[in-house]
């Protein structure tokens, strides 16, 4: 295991993106009893590294504090948003090819080792319930947490109008994996409706 020294404007969910770990596991790992309160200059050990372990931290996420993620309680998964980057990028890159649930269900599988079925407006129906939880939260302040499930009921496509979408949260503020990366999600979502959101546990 190693450490981390937090520095000023750091964040608990940025540090768990850039070395690919959930806000829970470092609150877990260090008795943090509110991850919104992280000083700098104090040390987190980092869960699952050796100390001879080289990082190349991730871009910093588009986060204006912690407090707006925290402050509900949600948490996402790095390692399902790294999964569904990979997944997107090796179906469609950044054009979408009309299987956002496929990309979807391999990148839960891919991270999770859980196969779960459906279309984009399915999806959210069949996630299974012990290892998923529908949350309340804005888009805005989902696009912030790496690894939350997006799903829509409808949109303005002739495919959305019968099967949504679905997509998975990269964190950075704006961008959303499925068989795509959706670079502008929030953009996007002004002709989408029915949404729901879901953090996996």
């Amino acid at each position: 295991m190693t450490t981390y020294r937090i520095k000023s404007g750091d964040t608990l969910s940025a540090i768990a993106a850039r070395f690919h770990t959930s806000v829970s596991a470092l609150a877990h790992l260090n008795h943090l009893a509110n991850p919104n309160l992280i000083s700098a200059g104090r040390t987190l050990q980092l869960p699952g590294h050796s100390p001879h372990d080289t990082f190349h931290p991730a871009p910093k996420p588009a986060t204006a504090h912690a407090g707006s993620v925290s402050s509900h309680g949600v948490h996402g998964s790095a390692k399902l948003a790294a999964a569904a980057r990979h997944v997107a990028m090796s179906m469609g890159g950044y054009r979408s090819l009309g299987l956002c649930a496929t990309g979807v269900s391999r990148a839960i599988r891919s991270a999770m080792g859980l196969s779960v079925h459906g279309n984009g407006n399915q999806i959210d129906n069949n996630l299974p319930r012990n290892h998923f939880r529908q949350v309340n939260i804005s888009l805005a302040q989902a696009l912030k947490i790496p690894g939350l499930v997006l799903t829509w009921e409808h949109t303005s496509t002739r495919l959305g109008r019968i099967y949504g979408h679905t997509a998975i949260t990269t964190g950075d503020g704006h961008s959303s994996c499925s068989d795509f990366i959706e670079r502008n999600t929030l953009a996007g979502a002004a002709s989408r409706s029915g949404l729901k959101i879901f953090m996996p546990s």
